[in-house]
């Protein structure tokens, strides 16, 4: 199976087989989310990036990875709503540990009545059995709104595989063509936009595999060109 990045509505998951994970992709709810299980492939344990929508197939998703429901984390990427609407729903069937940024893990709960047990800021690190994600704090489109970033080994073997190139699961603070909606206010705009250059671009390679919250994927390198542009349209 080729990896696309590209997911319909009700379609199957796209499925990565990296060296250390496996990283799976859907679309769920009215608002096409796209929904991230990250498996690692030596001890099974998994992470769900942003508990959308659509709980079964959500839950069908992570026996999909696992092959029972055996889920370990949630990281809700920051507070609107069309980004935690199964949050209960998976936690209650799966017990996983429920992770959100700082500056908006209260409004996760006041909206889901689920409790954040874990704040995160960035330089983070979070632990999906022996592989390690570090969180990126992207702040602009909410205050709390957070990435995770996830290095592929030195050495691989993996058709899909590239030694040491990294993966961003962006959320809402970075698309194909721009950085995420900031309602218009032009000091959310610059901070998400220098959070996104100083954080992700200046630390990253080309190479680098952008995931995020609706729609296609795309690369750090396909979209540094336009960097100047996004400033100077001031949006």
């Amino acid at each position: 199976m080729t990896y696309t990045g590209d997911v319909r509505p009700g379609g199957p998951a796209d499925l990565r087989v990296l060296d250390e994970v496996e990283i799976r992709k859907v679309s769920v709810g009215p608002m096409d989310n796209c929904a991230y299980l990250v498996t690692c492939r030596r001890q099974h344990a998994q992470l769900l990036v942003d508990a959308a929508d659509e709980p079964d197939r959500l839950v069908a998703l992570v026996r999909e990875g696992s092959g029972a429901a055996r889920l370990d984390t949630v990281v809700t990427t920051h507070r609107h709503p069309d980004h935690h609407r199964a949050l209960a729903s998976v936690v209650a069937v799966t017990g996983a540990t429920v992770a959100a940024g700082a500056d908006d893990a209260a409004a996760v709960t006041d909206a889901t009545g689920v409790p954040v047990d874990r704040r995160l800021r960035d330089g983070d690190l979070v632990l999906v059995g022996h592989v390690t994600l570090e969180v990126v704090a992207l702040r602009g489109h909410t205050d709390g709104s957070v990435a995770l970033v996830y290095r592929e080994p030195e050495h691989v073997a993996e058709p899909d595989a590239v030694a040491g190139r990294a993966h961003v699961f962006t959320g809402d603070s970075l698309f194909p063509g721009g950085v995420g909606n900031t309602g218009g206010d032009p000091a959310r705009f610059a901070q998400l936009l220098d959070d996104v250059v100083s954080r992700l671009f200046d630390r990253l390679g080309d190479d680098t595999w952008v995931y995020p919250g609706h729609g296609k994927d795309t690369t750090l390198g396909a979209e540094r060109p336009h960097l100047d542009a996004w400033r100077a349209r001031g949006w």
